[in-house]
């Protein structure tokens, strides 16, 4: 993996002690999926246009309830897609961390879509449920099997990237789909066997559901990356108690962890620790850089080191920022 740290000689941020400043980072643009979401994009696009025809034709709302589902993964998949190629666009004069923050944002995005696509397929149901039509069960079954296969094709595209939110919600889309369409399937054969015709909606709001369940945590997740919560999987204080414990620190103050993007994190901290005559200050900074990162994931790090505990910081009460 690629690593570089960058280390600061002392300099002056407000405070009026003794400081010194590293800064760590690692390589951790997310993997190219390109390949992957052209692919993904191609096969559903496709499918949502057989979906439909054949929802419209067999009268099926939950044929067309799954190929609504499946064109919102179609917007989401090229979300995710632009995403992750602004990610890798270099930093600017304006734009310091580059536009890393979209691919949270599209993440974000991706979460409102589906549940605004929920909404839809709801409200038709609920009229359905009280409206049946008759289906075309054999067309229904036919169309939903080969949306198995090709959720379960695409879904597998995916498999790989599931450190990336972005990656993993494209994944989770995909798996779900391929379970709704099975369901499209199981319902359409009882609908033939029984002649059922409320099985239909009813199934739709099932699909309805099974999306909800699937974009709860995706949206929880988007909304805590968005305003700069530490990233699920990154405990804070642990974190502070390891930097506590290293060598010379007496105290750890104003640890602020966020997520950069999807796929990297980041990390400033005040650590007061006294100077010593053979301190080797640059080698302490960059271990402890590096044990951010090998222990915590943490490959983008800002430490400010304060060498005396005689003037008091001004970001050292919990409840600054």
């Amino acid at each position: 993996m690629a690593h570089a740290d960058h280390l600061h000689g002392p300099h002056d941020h407000g405070h009026d002690h003794v400081r010194g400043g590293a800064h760590g980072g690692h390589d951790h643009a997310p993997r190219d999926f390109g390949r992957a979401f052209a692919a993904a994009v191609a096969l559903n696009t496709a499918f949502v246009l057989v979906e439909a025809g054949v929802g419209l034709w067999s009268g099926s709302l939950a044929l067309l309830a799954d190929a609504g589902h499946n064109l919102s993964d179609v917007l989401s998949l090229l979300l995710a897609w632009g995403a992750a190629a602004l990610a890798r666009r270099a930093p600017t004069a304006q734009r310091t961390y580059g536009l890393r923050k979209a691919t949270i944002l599209a993440s974000l995005t991706n979460a409102i879509l589906l549940l605004v696509a929920v909404g839809a397929i709801v409200s038709e149901s609920v009229r359905r449920v009280f409206a049946p039509a008759p289906v075309a069960t054999q067309a229904v079954m036919a169309t939903a099997a080969l949306g198995v296969v090709l959720n379960t094709a695409t879904a597998l595209l995916f498999l790989r990237g599931r450190d990336d939110i972005n990656v993993r919600g494209a994944f989770q889309h995909m798996a779900a789909d391929a379970a709704v369409s099975l369901a499209v399937v199981v319902g359409a054969a009882l609908m033939a066997a029984t002649g059922l015709a409320w099985i239909d909606p009813a199934l739709s709001l099932g699909i309805a559901a099974v999306i909800v369940f699937g974009t709860w945590g995706l949206l929880r997740e988007s909304v805590d990356m968005a305003l700069d919560a530490a990233p699920k999987g990154v405990d804070v204080a642990a974190v502070g108690a390891w930097l506590a414990a290293l060598p010379g620190v007496v105290e750890v103050h104003d640890l602020h962890v966020w997520a950069m993007s999807t796929t990297e994190v980041a990390l400033t901290a005040h650590l007061i620790r006294p100077a010593a005559p053979d301190d080797d200050g640059d080698g302490f900074l960059h271990a402890a850089c590096e044990g951010l990162h090998d222990r915590f994931g943490i490959g983008h790090a800002t430490l400010q080191v304060e060498a005396g505990a005689d003037v008091v910081c001004r970001l050292a009460p919990a409840e600054v920022v």
